[in-house]
């Protein structure tokens, strides 16, 4: 067994812009860090022989990037008929506006405020493009706005920051809510019980090839997470800050902004619950 496939969810390794199934591909955006590892994964989406595409998540205001995704889908023989975003954050949306110049394409989102374009996005809608077909999966807890795009033909589903291909999400508190993401995963885990999801296509890091160990691992991590905060709130530590340097003391301390937002998210589901 080698090491990548010992990790929750199979990743597949190197993250790397090119082919991830039959009808997705990926373009990585420069724009690595601790927050969006690798960089964001921007995906063109196209059925196979198709003249159209769609592309989730054109990423960072990056002229150079932008331009990249464009003509990775012409040299695919396709034109970019649709941008579809998963949620809000720069990192995936920044560039959307630049890039509906650069191609023509509306963007929707389930934000009015990000759309280009009269249309929307709405919990199980399916969108078709070019005989490509995307179902709108709801899951809001990292951001308010979060979606997730189910792609039946490759059992594969793109999940933005909601799932990641390496290491765990925040919950943005207050915009994301924790007992929205707790439910979100288990939409998650539905869908490869269900409806036969094998694949993760992340907005960062490598793609998963264990959809539903990736979302087992998620529910299990985020249980011990909570249980966790609860602990240390029982042995008086009471503020955020005190929480994350208890519970996240192995965490790099550059992301403990993001996993104070965590905690935040939290302690709120906690006391909603009466367990603190």
């Amino acid at each position: 067994m080698t090491e990548a496939a010992a990790l929750p969810g199979r990743p597949r390794g190197a993250v790397v812009s090119g082919p991830a199934t039959e009808r997705a591909v990926n373009v990585l955006a420069p724009n690595p860090s601790a927050m969006t590892l690798d960089g964001t994964n921007t995906w063109v989406l196209a059925e196979p022989d198709s003249p159209l595409a769609v592309v989730v998540d054109p990423g960072p205001l990056d002229e150079g990037h932008l331009v990249r995704v464009r003509d990775t889908a012409e040299r695919l023989g396709t034109r970019v008929a649709l941008v579809l975003l998963t949620h809000g954050h720069p990192d995936h949306a920044e560039g959307a506006a630049r890039f509906a110049e650069l191609t023509g394409a509306p963007v929707r989102a389930l934000d009015p405020a990000l759309r280009l374009g009269e249309e929307g996005l709405s919990a199980g809608q399916v969108v078709t493009v070019g005989g490509l077909e995307l179902r709108v999966v709801p899951t809001p807890g990292h951001t308010g706005d979060s979606l997730s795009f189910h792609l039946p033909a490759d059992r594969a589903v793109l999940t933005g920051d909601t799932v990641l291909g390496r290491g765990t999400t925040m919950v943005a508190h207050p915009d994301g809510r924790l007992g929205d993401y707790l439910d979100s995963l288990r939409r998650l885990r539905s869908l490869t019980v269900d409806d036969g999801v094998r694949t993760v296509l992340p907005g960062h890091g490598p793609v998963l090839d264990d959809a539903q160990g990736a979302v087992e691992f998620y529910l299990a991590h985020r249980a011990h997470r909570l249980a966790q905060v609860e602990t240390a709130v029982e042995d008086g530590y009471t503020t955020p800050a005190e929480v994350v340097a208890h519970v996240y003391a192995d965490v790099d301390r550059s992301l403990w902004p993001a996993a104070e937002l965590s905690v935040r998210a939290q302690l709120e589901y906690l006391s909603g619950h009466g367990l603190i």
